[in-house]
C-alpha cells in the first residue's frame, strides 16, 4: 500500500531563484525514531494528525523525500561575532519546498542535520539528539508566549552516531519558517558586487513577505524599514520575557522576524543585563541587554547590503538607510516598554512610566531577584497586598506602582488579572531543559515531554508541578553553558 504523502509543495524559490543555492540529497539513514511530532503546527499546515505522524516517519530522517520536494541549500555569507566571512550556507540543512498553509501564509519546509552539502566547510551536516530536542522545546515555548518563531514539525532519531567531544545518538529536525531568507543572504551578493542578482533577491523578498511594497519607487530602502520594523519587535518580544538568543550573526537573522538558529539560547534566572550562557560567546557580544544594539548593527549591515544594489548610492539614500536604522530603534523602544507596562499591568501609560520600569529592573538587579517569577510575585501583590512577602528595598518603589494601578481601568483586581494572562508561570528554564536532554541521551523521552506539555500552556500550573516554575540554584546558573550543536 502505499503511504506516499502529497503536501502540495510549491517551490517558488527553487524555481526562480537559480544561483541562490545548491542542489542536494540528504544523507542516507537505515532506520528511524520518530521523538516528537507536532500536530497544531501541523494542522496549520493542512495536514491531520496521521498525515503529521506518516511525514515523521517517512520523511522526517531524509530517508526519502516527499511528494513535490526539490531539495537544496541555500548559499548566504554572514558576520560571525563581528568578522565577515563572504560564504557560508546551508551546511546540514536542506529547503525541501514550500507550503501554503490553512492561513493562505507560505512556508518552507527544511530538514535539519539531514547531511553535508556544499557549503559544509569539512562539517558532517548532521545533528545530535540533544540540540535538535532544544530547538524543538524552545520554538514551542517561544511560540506559546507570542515571540515569532520558527517552529520544529518533527524531530527523528536516525540511528547514526554522531562524533563531537563524544559519541552522541544523530537526529534530524524538520523546520518550518516563513522564509530561511536571512541579512547574510543579502550580504553574499553585495560583497561579490553581484548588483542584478541582488536586485532579484530584493524583489523575491518583496513579493515573499512584504507585498504592499511593490510598485515602490524605493524598493531597497522600504525593504530595510519593513525587516527593522519586524526586527524591532521581535527583539523587544525576547527582551520582555528573558530569551537570550546567543550567536546573533547576521547569517542567523531572518528577515521574515522570526526567531531563527537559537542553538545555544537560554532563559534568564536572575536578572542582569550581562547575563550570557552561550559557550562560543566569550566577550559577551550577545549578553541579553546587548541584544537591541546588536541588532541593530546588524541591520545596518543589511542597510549596507542593499545599498549595493545601487550603482552609485546618493547622499539621499545613505540618510535614508540611517532613518531606516532609527526607525528600529523607535520601533522597538515602542514595543518593548508596551510590553514592560503590560507586565506590570499598565495599559494607560503615563510619561513618568519609563522610570517606573527603570526602577524595577533596577531592583531587580540589586536584589538578584529572579526575572520571571517576580513579575508572577507582583501579581500577587496586586491582588492580595501581600507586602511581608518582600524586602524593605521595594516598599517605596511598590508604593508609587500601586498608585498607578489605582488609575488603570479595573483598579488593582482589573491590573492583576491582566498580569495572570501576561506573565508566565512556566518557562523553559535552563536547568529543567538540560534535565530533560540528559535523560532523552539515555533513550528517555517521558521528561522532555512532561516539559514540553508544560511550556506550551506557560500561564497555567496545577500545585503538584511547581517545580516547573521555580528557579534554577544560584550554583546551577552561575556555571551553566550552553553550545551549538544543530
Amino acid at each position: 500500500m502505499d503511504k506516499s504523502l502529497d503536501l502540495r509543495f510549491e517551490n517558488s524559490f527553487a524555481n526562480t531563484m537559480e544561483g541562490f543555492y545548491a542542489e542536494a540529497t540528504p544523507a542516507p539513514v537505515a532506520t528511524s525514531n520518530i521523538l516528537a511530532s507536532n500536530t497544531s503546527l501541523g494542522a496549520i499546515l493542512g495536514m491531520t494528525p496521521k498525515e503529521v505522524e506518516l511525514f515523521a516517519s517517512r520523511y522526517g530522517a531524509g530517508a526519502e523525500l516527499p511528494v513535490g520536494a526539490q531539495p537544496l541549500a541555500q548559499v548566504y555569507a554572514g558576520h560571525q561575532f563581528g568578522s565577515f566571512n563572504p560564504r557560508l550556507g546551508d551546511g546540514r540543512a536542506l529547503l525541501l519546498g514550500e507550503v501554503i498553509g490553512r492561513d493562505g501564509i507560505r512556508r518552507d519546509i527544511q530538514l535539519k542535520g539531514s547531511g553535508p552539502t556544499v557549503f559544509s566547510r569539512g562539517g558532517d551536516g548532521k545533528a545530535a539528539i540533544g540540540p535538535v530536542l532544544r530547538e524543538y522545546l524552545m520554538g514551542e515555548a517561544l511560540h506559546a508566549l507570542g515571540i515569532p518563531t520558527t517552529r520544529m514539525l518533527a524531530a527523528v532519531a536516525t540511528g547514526v552516531p554522531v562524533y563531537r567531544e563524544h559519541v552522541l545518538p544523530g537526529a534530524v529536525v524538520t523546520r518550518v519558517a516563513k522564509s530561511h531568507l536571512r541579512i547574510g543572504t543579502f550580504q553574499y551578493f553585495a560583497a561579490r558586487g553581484e548588483k542584478d542578482q541582488l536586485n532579484q533577491l530584493i524583489h523575491y523578498a518583496v513579493q515573499r513577505h512584504f507585498p504592499e511594497l511593490e510598485g515602490s519607487t524605493t524598493l531597497g530602502m522600504d525593504l530595510v524599514r519593513a525587516v527593522a520594523r519586524n526586527q524591532g519587535r521581535l527583539i523587544a518580544k525576547w527582551m520582555s520575557i528573558g530569551f537570550i538568543h546567543g550567536v546573533m550573526n547576521t547569517d542567523n537573522m531572518a528577515i521574515s522576524g522570526e526567531t531563527i538558529d537559537f542553538g545555544p539560547c537560554a532563559m534568564m534566572d536572575t536578572y542582569h543585563p550581562r547575563t550570557v550562557f552561550s559557550s562560543i560567546d566569550r566577550m559577551g557580544r550577545y549578553a541579553f541587554g546587548n541584544q537591541p544594539s546588536i541588532g541593530q548593527w546588524n541591520l545596518a549591515r543589511f542597510a549596507e547590503a542593499i545599498l549595493h544594489a545601487t550603482k552609485d548610492p546618493s547622499e539621499a539614500d545613505i540618510q535614508e538607510a540611517h532613518e531606516a536604522l532609527q526607525d528600529f530603534s523607535n520601533h522597538y523602544h515602542e514595543i518593548w516598554t508596551t510590553e514592560m507596562l503590560e507586565k506590570l499591568g499598565i495599559t494607560q501609560p503615563e510619561e513618568q512610566d519609563a522610570s517606573l520600569i527603570t526602577g524595577f529592573l533596577q531592583l531587580l538587579q540589586e536584589t538578584g531577584s529572579d526575572y520571571t517569577s517576580t513579575f508572577r510575585k507582583l501579581g500577587n501583590y496586586a491582588q492580595y497586598s501581600n507586602a511581608e512577602e518582600w524586602a524593605e528595598e521595594w516598599s517605596e518603589w511598590l508604593g508609587i506602582w500601586e498608585s498607578r494601578l489605582e488609575s488603570q481601568d479595573g483598579g488593582r483586581e482589573g491590573a492583576a488579572l491582566r498580569m495572570d494572562h501576561k506573565n508566565p508561570i512556566v518557562i523553559p528554564r535552563n536547568h529543567l531543559v538540560e534535565e530533560t536532554l540528559s535523560a532523552a541521551l539515555e533513550g528517555d523521552l517521558a521528561p522532555f515531554h512532561a516539559l514540553l506539555e508544560r511550556v506550551v500552556s506557560p500561564f497555567e500550573l496545577s500545585d503538584e508541578d511547581i517545580r516547573y516554575a521555580l528557579p534554577a540554584s544560584a550554583e546551577f546558573t552561575d556555571s551553566y553553558q550552553t553550545f551549538c550543536g544543530t
